[in-house]
Formats: structure tokens, sequence, C-alpha cells
């Protein structure tokens, strides 16, 4: 039996591209593949592979001071502002999906917070550093202190563990108020075992190499003059080097602790460390690039190469030796992944390029502005994210899998960036092809960029220069050539043939894009013509599907609509009372749309979204508004149009829809007929500004500005087929349920009924059976299949039948039956398993209480009714006896009678 169910539009989140750290300390394990991140208050481990979040650690309530990740993975370590350190034991799932955090210990470390964390390479010890100066180093599995180094009260910038042979360093220099002299050495015994060492710096500049066997300090190295930001030692060749904010980098000889080499960077140095066996020597400080210098010259190795932007600038690095891998932490929250020279190989000095990271990870994608698909086969979204950089990330899942190398990117890396702009880019438009992408941004100039996803290049082909102030729309035709013609066949070499801009100086501008690259970021472009377009600021425009006609919508509360070729105004839509934030001419294949003031062409409509609250829909024939869709609770600030189905089966209209995103974080769906709401789909915590649908899926994407973006699926299919489905299940089981009750095959029927939640059918089933003429001997409701029934009931079945017995307990009526199964169901099962029943729903346990205590209270209710009968019994068998007791008996009436007389 086929049932036909109304077809409901429904959108499911597929995906969402999510913050991963938002500043602060990182960890990464020594395979490289976890990466441990500070997310705000919360702390997030990510898969480096797939890009997959495995697991989200929720704070307590404080910003994170510092975190970090032991080498095995074992365990992750977080210390916040609240001075508590917590210590989870990490778990990975066989399939590496997900990983589970268990908290083992909380500590409070020091009186100050902990500002810097380091674990040995067996991951059994942890040093923390304070602000106060203290040091302590704490058993990992014991979660108790082994040492505790006291030095000034000054920060602890620096720390790591290290291991030397006692011979290597038996004589070791010291400064000490209790110890020798200036220049004095100390001999030391225990040559052939292995010391524990601890290397720490501070905020003085001051470095002291702490011994964890005679737990003391053995070194004070007095070099620097400001923080030290990174020490590392070298065991195969005695070297420990450091390095400061005073821009400069310290080897020192670990067994003499003087000075090897002291070179200059001439930038703020972040980061330090050994590649390998410690023959060559990398840094990272402000000025963004990873520096290679030779350990024994102290001369560095890499190429000169100038100073990167201050948002690029390296403020941390962690490096995996394993992998041979450099995690670097950049000022704008970036992660970038770098592969250093192998310590094996030979480099001149001066000699090495500059590094360049093999991947990018944008830690957040700040408020997000705008974005488009890019490339034909839409496998990049270009991201405007409140930045002067145009971010590409990709949206295929063909590199989502742990098998992945460095070529494939997984869904939501970054690819690249659009750099050009100097100030903040504000609109994004992307031709038909999906090779070519517009940019306006508020340093007054529009970009046309070259996207050759097969050769990895992105280029700027052209700048345009003439607006006056920021730009806060373009648009690029969409017409799509003949397929025969050569734009089609090989459209990287077919830039569109113009661009719109609009800008805050409310003019228009129409530009020809030259047929050849603009060589050196020239900015030679000429306008074909500027229009003098509004009264206040123009905040999009849109190119019609022909490419004929162009449409502005601006702060002035109108939409103008332009003739593309000559420039001129072809008319005014006027009716939303605030300014209008997006405009959408309706694609070619749209269907007719039935309005309130009649029906319009598909082709002839065009959609605007306002600040008061509205989507209006206007007829391109006339200029009016021919529907207003009102449902949002803030500005309309994106409006796109769906991609339009074909005709389904039995139905001669298709449904035109489109879908809005507003400032109150939502997204919804509209009936362009009905004036409705189709669905309403929330995901975000601030505005939507930014949305886009794939031409052949139909999955929207919306752009927040709460740094996510969220992929929307389009499963009305899906969800039309199954609820068919569960129609045609729901009628075969009720014709299976009248089956079995009229076969009286209660067993089967009561699992059914239960399973249906029919009360009514329920309650007649119990009643036959708690009511029978013959009950079997020794069951407890009256028949032993229904006792096998309720002794096998799972917790939500156990819930939903107390439910029903409460219900029925209620009534007179009702009440014995339901007092029958009720005792059938408690003496079924220990009280355990009542007060341990798993129960669904926000309100739990709760709602399970409240049930049970009504089941006690009416059942209460009718004891003391029977109790009252029960008296009353007595009290009329009292009386029948007293009666007859006073009554004469049959025989001596006439006696008793003459008696009477006398």
């Amino acid at each position: 039996m086929a049932t036909r169910v109304a077809l409901k539009t429904t959108f499911e989140v597929d995906q969402v591209i999510q913050p991963v750290f938002t500043g602060g300390s990182v960890g990464i394990d020594k395979s490289s593949r976890i990466l441990a991140t500070t997310l705000g208050e919360d702390a997030a481990l990510t898969d480096l592979t797939t890009g997959r979040r495995l697991a989200l650690i929720e704070g307590d309530g404080e910003v994170i001071s510092t975190l970090t990740l032991t080498p095995s993975a074992s365990h992750l370590i977080v210390s916040s502002r609240s001075l508590s350190m917590r210590i989870y034991t990490l778990k990975i799932s066989e399939d590496f999906e997900s990983i589970d955090a268990t908290l083992t210990r909380t500590l409070k470390p020091h009186d100050t917070p902990v500002v810097v964390l380091a674990v040995d390479k067996s991951s059994t010890l942890l040093a923390t550093g304070a602000a106060d100066g203290t040091i302590k180093v704490w058993d990992i599995l014991g979660g108790y202190v082994t040492h505790t180094f006291r030095g000034p009260s000054v920060l602890v910038s620096a720390l790591h563990f290290f291991e030397v042979a006692a011979g290597e360093d038996s004589l070791v220099r010291r400064k000490s108020k209790k110890g020798a002299k200036k220049g004095e050495t100390i001999q030391e015994d225990d040559a052939g075992t292995v010391n524990f060492r601890l290397a720490s710096g501070s905020q003085d500049g001051k470095v002291r190499v702490w011994d964890l066997k005679r737990r003391a300090a053995i070194a004070d190295l007095d070099s620097h003059v400001s923080n030290v930001q990174g020490v590392d030692y070298s065991a195969s060749h005695h070297v420990l080097v450091t390095a400061s904010r005073d821009k400069t980098i310290i080897w020192w000889d670990s067994r003499t602790w003087e000075p090897r080499k002291v070179t200059p960077c001439f930038e703020l140095v972040e980061a330090v460390g050994f590649i390998g066996d410690g023959r060559l020597t990398y840094s990272a400080g402000t000025n963004g690039n990873v520096r290679i210098w030779e350990t024994e010259t102290g001369r560095e190795v890499t190429k000169e190469h100038g100073a990167k932007s201050e948002e690029e600038a390296v403020v941390s690095a962690v490096y995996v030796a394993a992998s041979n891998i450099l995690l670097c932490v950049q000022m704008d929250h970036t992660l970038t992944l770098y592969r250093l020279p192998s310590p094996e190989s030979t480099i001149a000095a001066s000699s090495l390029t500059a590094l360049q990271p093999f991947r990018r990870i944008s830690g957040t994608h700040d408020e997000i502005v705008d974005l488009a698909f890019v490339l034909p086969d839409r496998s990049l979204l270009a991201l405007a994210t409140n930045s002067e950089d145009v971010r590409l990330v990709s949206v295929s899942n063909a590199g989502s899998s742990s098998t992945t190398d460095d070529r494939t990117a997984y869904f939501g890396q970054d690819v690249a960036l659009l750099k050009g702009h100097e100030e903040i880019v504000l609109t994004i438009d992307v031709d038909w092809s999906g090779h070519w992408v517009a940019t306006g941004s508020k340093d007054n100039t529009a970009r046309l960029w070259r996207i050759d996803g097969a050769k990895d290049t992105y280029t700027c082909y052209a700048v345009f220069t003439g607006h006056a102030e920021s730009l806060g729309a373009v648009a690029l035709p969409k017409t799509q050539p003949q397929e025969a013609s050569d734009a089609y066949k090989n459209p990287l070499d077919h830039p569109p043939a113009f661009l719109i801009t609009g800008s805050q100086d409310q003019t228009v501008k129409k530009w020809e894009i030259p047929r050849q690259a603009q060589k050196g970021n020239v900015k030679g472009s000429r306008a074909l013509y500027t229009r003098k377009a509004h009264d206040k600021d123009i905040n999009a425009l849109d190119i019609n599907s022909a490419g004929q006609l162009f449409a502005s919508a601006s702060q002035d509360k109108t939409i103008k609509v332009w003739d593309v070729e000559a420039g001129e105004v072809q008319g005014i839509l006027k009716g939303h009372r605030r300014g209008v934030w997006s405009v959408q001419f309706a694609p070619p294949n749209t269907p007719v749309i039935q309005g309130e003031q009649g029906t319009l062409s598909g082709k002839g409509a065009i959609l605007t979204g306002s600040v008061d609250k509205t989507v209006k829909l206007w007829n391109l024939a006339d200029y009016t508004c021919i529907r207003t869709f009102e449902g949002h609770s803030n500005s309309v600030l994106k409006v796109v149009w769906l991609n339009m189905p074909a005709a389904d089966e039995g139905s001669s209209k298709r449904k035109a829809q489109f879908a809005s995103a507003g400032g109150d974080g939502l997204v919804k769906v509209w009936d362009a007929n009905l004036g409705e709401t189709d669905c309403t789909l929330d995901n975000h915590e601030d505005r939507v500004w930014a949305l886009a649908v794939h031409p052949e899926t139909n999955t929207i994407v919306s752009g927040s500005g709460d740094s996510t973006v969220t992929f929307w699926k389009d499963t009305t299919t899906e969800t039309q087929t199954a609820a068919a489905e569960a129609a045609t299940k729901l009628i075969e089981q009720e014709q299976e349920l009248e089956n079995y009750i009229h076969a009286g095959a209660y067993r089967d029927a009561i699992v059914l009924a239960l399973q249906l939640n029919h009360p009514g059918r329920l309650l007649s089933l119990f009643s036959k059976v708690v009511t029978t003429d013959s009950p079997e001997k020794g069951s407890l409701s009256g028949l032993k299949a229904v006792d096998d029934v309720l002794a096998g009931l799972s917790d939500e079945q156990i819930f939903l039948l107390l439910l029903r017995l409460r219900d029925w307990n209620t009534n007179a009526r009702t009440a014995p039956v339901a007092q029958r199964i009720l005792s059938a169901l408690v003496r079924s099962y220990p009280a355990g398993r009542f007060s341990d029943l798993s129960v669904k729903g926000a309100r739990g346990q709760k709602s399970l209480q409240e049930v049970l205590n009504a089941l006690r209270v009416y059942t209460e209710r009718h004891y003391k009714r029977l109790e009252d009968l029960v008296d009353e019994s007595y009290l009329v068998e009292y009386t029948l006896r007293e009666m007859d007791a006073l009554a004469p008996a049959m025989d001596s009436a006439p006696t008793d009678a003459l008696m009477i007389d006398v």
C-alpha cells in the first residue's frame, strides 16, 4: 500500500568549519598527528591528518594559562588562571575517530598561575613554572611533587628536560652564594650514570640548570638581558642553546657552562631548538621566518629574507624530532607546519632558501563577512574573514582520511591566501566557471584573482582603482558561454568581460577587464563609466543571468535596476523602511511565482533583504513588490535563491525557494509561492553575514560572526522517503496488532502495543488477562506468557508502562487492573532496577521519581479506601448479628406473641 506524505523541506547540519585555536599554548604528540590547543576556556584535541576534532575538554570557567600534551599522547595537562592544574588521561578509539579524556587529578601546583609546562621524553615527568619564579617537578602518574626549585621571584618563561652522562660534564662551573667562587670547579664522582637535568629560563634573562639528583642548581648562566623564550640541549655536541627577546641566540658549552657563540638575530626570538642530533639549530621570532643556523659556527644557513607582516610574527613553536616537523604559532592565531632540513644534510652558509610551510591551519576565521564557492567542482571556499587576505579553504572530502599526505587537503584545511589588499576585504563574487574571483576592500580597490586549482596557482590578475571610499559590493557576470566556444573550453585564459563595483562613495563603476594580466601589480585599469547611484553606502550588487541588467542595493532604503551597457537606471524599487543589505536576481529556470498581486515569470523576479527584518520579492516588469516575507527578528543580511528541482511526479508545479540569513543568527528557507517559512536553520551564535548555495547538491553554506561556517545538507528527499516508510510500517504494525488481538496472542500483542504506544488497546489486553475466568496457576498477572513479557522489558518500555499504570491507577474503574500489573511488574525485578532506570529526556530521573510518587500516592489511597470498606463491613456484620439476636425465631413466634399479650 503506497502512502503519500506531504513534502516537507528539511535541512540538517552536515559539516562545520569551526575554530580550533584562539590563542595561548599548543601541544603536539611525537607522531605529529594529535594537536592540543586552547579554545577560550576549553581545550581541543584535533587530528592533524583529517582536521577532525577528536575531543573538546571543558574548562573550569577561567582562561587557560598554558597546556601541554605528553609525547606519547597519554596525558593532557591543563593549567588555568584559577590556579588549578588538571591532568587528563587520554584513550584513543581504535578507529582514531575520537579521544576519551578522563580527568584523573585536579591540583593546585603554585600560589600564582602556571605560565609554562614541560614534559620529559618518557612522558612520566612534568615541570611547572609559575609567575613567582617557583619550579616544581611532578610524577604524572602519581600526581605528586618530586622536586621543588626556588629561584628569584621572577616569572619562569622557558623549561626543558634533558639527560646527560655524568662523565660528560664532570667539571661544572657554578656561581652561588653558598658555593664555590667564580671560576672554581667542582668534581662530580658519579661518572657512568645518567643524570637528569632541567633547564629553566626566566624573565630576567637568567638561565639556570637544575640537577634532579642533587636537587640543586648546577649552573647559573647570565648573558641575556630579556625574557628567555627558548631552551634546548644537544647531547652529541655538549651544548645548550638559549634564545631571548634581547634578539640574541647563545650556545653554551655544557661541560664548562661558558658561551661558545653569541649570535645577534635582529628580531625578538620566541623559539629555538636543535634539529636532530644538534648539528643545526632553528629559530623563529617576530619576523615571521623560520631560520636555520650552524651550531658549531653560529652562522645562518638560510638566505636573507625580509620580515613578514605583523600578523605573521611567530609567538611560539614546538619541534617534533621524530618527524622533523616544526609547528609555529603566529600572532593572528594561524598555525603553520614546516619540514625542517634533514639533520644529515650538508648545507653551506646562506645557501638554504627561505622555508615555506607545507600546511597552514587557521586557528579561527574571525568574523566571516562573505564567502563563495570556487573552482568548477566547487571544491574550494573563498572566505572574507575580517582580514586583508582572502582565505581559500578546501571543502572536498577527498583528503579526509588517515592516509592523506601533504598534497591532499582535508575538509576545512587552508589551501591558499589571496594576498594583495591593504585593508579588510568586505565582499567576494565568483564568475560562472569558478576560476575568477573578484574582491572589494576597505583600501578603496577591487581585485580580480585567477584561481588554477590544477596547478595550485592563485594570482592577482588585475587591480581596479578609482573609488574614493571602501568597496562594499562587487559583481561579475554569470552568463555561461556556448559550449563550442574557447571561453567555455578554457575559462582560465578568458577572464570575465567586465566587473561592476559599488562603494561607500555612493557610486557604481563598470570596469573593462584586460585580456592580459597586469604585470607588477600595476593599478592601470580604467572604469568604462561611473554613475552616482544612491544617497548612501552601496551594500550589494548583482548581475542577472543574461548579463544585461544589474541591481544595486543601498543604505538609502532603495534598490535600483540598471542597464549594464549604458549604465542607465531602468527602475527603482521602493518599499523597505530601512537600509537594504542584499539583492539577487532569480535564476533563469525559476518557475512561475504566484504573488499577492498576481503571477509573474520566475526569471523576472528579484529578491531583497533589509535591516527592517523583511525580505521582499519584486516584479521586474513593473518594479512592484509582489510579496513581503516576515519572520526574522533582526536585520536580513543576505538572500540567495535555492536550486530549482525538477517537477515531481504527479505535480504540475515546482517549488521556488530561497534562503535568507539574519542578524538573529538564523537561516530561513522560504517558499516563494506560499510566502511562508519552510524551515529554520539554527547553528550559529552570532550574526550570519554570508550565505551561498552549492549549484549541484543544493547545500546551503552559512558564515557567521561566531567564526564558524556551517554546511546544511538538503535532506528533503530522505525525509520524505523516511516519512513514507514510517507511515507504511505503522499501518502494517496496526494490522499486525489487530491480528494478534483477534488470535488471542497476548504476549505478542502486548509487546507491539507497548512499541506503538497504544494505551487503550494495552489496557484492554491487560483487562482480559487479569479478569480471565481461568487464570494459570502460579501466574502473577493471570497468564504466564504475560509474566514473561513483563519480566523482559527494556528500561524504556518499563518507564512507558509505568506511565500508563500511573494514568490507569488514578481511575477507580481501571485501578484493579493497574494494581495487578504493577504488582507483577514489581515482583519481576529487583528494587535496584527501578532506582537505576535509564530515562531519556532532559528531566531524567526527576520525571521517574514523579511517576513513582504518583503511583505510591494513589495506591495508598486505594488501600485506604479498601480499609475503610473492611471497617464498614465489620459494622454491617455486627449490626446484622445484633439484629439476629433480637429478632424472634420462626418456630417460637406464637408463644412469644402470647407472652407479650399477657
